[in-house]
């Protein structure tokens, strides 16, 4: 068994910056870094080169996907945005606590960047705001932005969507937390209409929801028809994956902070 030095590390929560109005690290960003982590070999192995992750928040995500990938992947740029100008500051001062590098831009997902980034990103991670609400708090200024995801919380996320699709690489990866209000089956069938497949590498339950990190890439070598768009296969992706799934017991996490 290896030993705790030589454990990948993740970003360390007492060095990560914090901000009354930013979203704070909470189980959703833990399950989102722990499946980045599962899937840690398998990253080594992409040898990405440009890493992207759209709501950075505090930063804890895009430093522990910096962490992980080490130095045992040299040369990788990493670029995260956020709608919410406190969040970019605070990013900032995560990375630089931590002794890592990003390019922060304040940015309504990736608006601006599209036509520079197009087919270039090879690993996406995205936190993004799943928690159904009213659709006038959608895209408000300050932490509200991190979690108001509209009507069944799928507002931001059906926005983020085609962003991901120009801008992955052919070999990108998409690494998204859903929540299952959000009806992800329905998601992995529009991201299927557009050739990619997915499987779920976390997923976390609270007494009244569940959490999946979804990861999607480019299923290039499968003809995509209308008998590939049933939920039976992403919920028998659920029970495959066994010994990746962990459970927690309270409220959703940023349920928590909305309240």
């Amino acid at each position: 068994m290896a030993s705790y030095k030589e454990l990948p590390r993740t970003a360390q929560i007492r060095l990560v910056s914090s901000h009354q109005e930013v979203y704070e690290p909470c189980d959703d960003s833990f399950a989102l870094v722990d499946a980045l982590l599962a899937d840690r070999n398998n990253l080594l192995e992409h040898h990405p080169t440009l890493c992207m992750e759209i709501g950075c928040g505090s930063g804890y995500v895009i430093t522990s996907l910096a962490l992980i990938l080490g130095q045992e992947a040299s040369g990788i740029n990493y670029i995260a945005t956020d709608i919410n100008p406190h969040a970019v500051k605070v990013t900032r001062e995560t990375l630089e606590a931590h002794g890592v590098g990003a390019e922060l831009i304040v940015t309504d997902i990736a608006s601006g960047l599209e036509e520079r980034l197009t087919g270039l990103v090879d690993v996406m991670v995205v936190n993004p705001p799943y928690v159904p609400t009213p659709e006038d708090e959608v895209g408000v200024h300050g932490i509200t932005s991190s979690w108001a995801g509209g009507e069944n919380g799928r507002s931001v996320i059906d926005r983020i969507l085609p962003v991901a699709d120009r801008l992955l690489s052919e070999k990108g990866w998409l690494y998204m937390v859903t929540l299952t209000a959000n009806n992800p089956s329905e998601i992995c069938n529009q991201m299927r209409k557009k050739g990619y497949a997915s499987k779920i590498v976390v997923q976390r339950s609270t007494e009244e929801e569940s959490l999946h990190i979804i990861k999607f890439w480019r299923d290039l070598d499968k003809e995509v028809n209308e008998s590939d768009q049933s939920a039976s296969g992403f919920i028998g992706s659920l029970f495959a994956l066994g010994p990746l799934l962990s459970y927690w017991r309270g409220t959703t996490s940023k349920q928590k902070q909305q309240k």
